[in-house]
């Protein structure tokens, strides 16, 4: 009788270029985004509405809320904002404006007779603009919108969903003494103020008018009306939220409010860390390893520790490096690599993920690690003065007797006959640190440029406070770079 096996719960070999061939093309985030399409619009075609969707590769494109109290200042940071992302500003004034819109003349009708606009009149006409081809291109930023909970959710039924949310906030003395200053440029609709923000131009200032409704009364009174709808309309965007004092500056506001938007959420889709640590001898790459590997169950791969197990295993390759390593001088590009290229493709560290420190040390180097398949997609670059690289490494001593490691200012030996007869490996005297040091500056300009997306950090300081910085860059979605 023939056993029957469970296949799923076979061991499976996975091979290394498919989980790096998701991450590269950000397909887990692909496919939730279409699914996410298909359950909002549901058509009648969904192959077809996929297809025209990933046709129209606009994922990327800003959508953003900007919202805060009276005087906040959220409309100069949504227009600010709107220029440096060449995106679409929309808000109620301009909504109803749109004279092609039979929506935008009902919600007239309705301003003019109550000097408000139905919730769901104005959820109707933001997703009928948010469907013309400059938003869909390049995406959109409500000013102001929802106001109130209801206005929240009526958004969200229509499937519109921002991926950052902004909330400006200030105590409402600033905000009263900021707003009776408020003037407004009928011409261009941008917004000045007699103290903050006083425009050079003569013309200019004739033209400016003050708007309607800033007196103190009235803005105390929208400002109480602003914390109790805030406080309901939050929890809906929770994931999405940040909040941005706007007592300072408002070029601080804007760059604070510039940063979020072009920072990426954390995904659901599965991430396998493949880390590279550059950075020059003593500048703590081991010691991060390490600690890499001890907390996320990574695969330490030191590549100076690779060579000398594939000589004890008395591999073929291991005897190719054998007499290099006997004559102390490097072991061949092409060596390491092959030694490097089967380590990296073993299941454990497709699975596991790893962490590699010790190579690549130059440009050519790093050409061949990437050819090899599996790439790592976070680099970090530990940063560390010279001196502090002498430091620490040029005073690290070795017990003969015992074995056991000191530093003559870390970690002193207990007594002077221990000090005695302590012994410093030549590797650390000061003229082979010098030079190795060179080396790897020499070189760094280059490294760095090849890594583009590589965070370099200050490696000289507490241990565990690099760690947590390395963390970070892993935990976290990479930053998009500033144009």
């Amino acid at each position: 009788m023939l056993g029957y096996t469970d296949v799923s719960t076979a061991p499976q070999h996975i091979p290394p270029e498919m989980p790096q061939y998701g991450e590269e093309n950000h397909i887990f985030k692909m496919m939730q985004n279409m699914l996410e399409q298909l359950l909002i619009h549901q058509p009648s075609d969904p192959i077809q509405f996929m297809i025209s969707h990933l046709q129209l590769d606009n994922d990327d494109v800003p959508k953003i809320i900007i919202l805060g109290p009276p005087a906040s200042g959220k409309t100069t940071i949504a227009m600010w904002l709107c220029k440096h992302l060449n995106s679409n500003l929309l808000s109620v004034e301009n909504l109803m404006a749109n004279e092609a819109s039979s929506l935008a003349a009902g919600a007239r009708w309705h301003y003019q007779k109550t000097k408000t606009v139905p919730s769901m009149l104005l959820a109707r006409m933001v997703k009928e603009r948010l469907q013309q081809e400059d938003c869909v291109r390049r995406g959109w930023i409500l000013d102001g919108i929802p106001e109130t909970r209801e206005q929240a959710l009526m958004v969200q039924t229509l499937g519109i969903t921002p991926r950052h949310v902004i909330v400006l906030n200030a105590p409402d003395t600033v905000l009263i003494e900021r707003n009776l200053g408020k003037r407004v440029d009928p011409q261009t609709g941008e917004i000045y103020h007699t103290t903050f923000d006083w425009p050079p131009e003569s013309e200019v200032q004739d033209r400016l008018v003050v708007p309607a409704g800033i007196s103190a009364l009235e803005t105390a009174q929208k400002l109480l009306e602003h914390h109790r709808n805030i406080a309901r309309i939050l929890p809906s965007y929770r994931k999405v939220l940040k909040a941005i004092s706007a007592d300072q500056p408002c070029v601080d506001v804007f760059y604070q409010a510039l940063t979020y938007v072009q920072t990426s959420h954390r995904s659901n889709a599965p991430f396998t860390p493949r880390v590279l640590l550059c950075g020059p001898m003593g500048s703590g790459k081991s010691l991060q390893a390490a600690l890499l590997a001890q907390k996320y169950g990574l695969i330490n791969v030191c590549c100076g520790q690779l060579l000398k197990e594939a000589v004890a295993d008395e591999s073929s390759l291991g005897g190719l490096i054998q007499p290099f390593l006997e004559k102390g001088v490097a072991v061949p590009d092409s060596i390491i690599v092959k030694v490097l290229s089967h380590r990296l493709s073993r299941q454990d560290c497709v699975q596991k993920g790893w962490v590699l420190h010790g190579f690549p040390r130059d440009l050519d180097q790093a050409h061949m690690l990437h050819s090899l398949g599996p790439k790592p997609n976070r680099v970090f670059f530990l940063n560390v003065p010279f001196d502090s690289v002498i430091e620490r490494l040029t005073l690290r001593r070795t017990d003969p007797v015992t074995g056991e490691r000191y530093h003559l200012m870390y970690k002193p030996p207990p007594t002077m006959e221990i000090q005695a007869r302590l012994l410093q490996n030549p590797k650390d005297a000061e003229e082979q640190v010098k030079l190795k040091m060179d080396l790897f500056y020499q070189n760094s300009a280059e490294l760095e440029e090849f890594y583009g997306q590589a965070i370099t950090l200050n490696g000289d300081q507490d241990p565990y406070t690099v760690f947590e910085y390395i963390e970070s860059g892993i935990i976290n979605p990479l930053p998009k770079k500033v144009p």
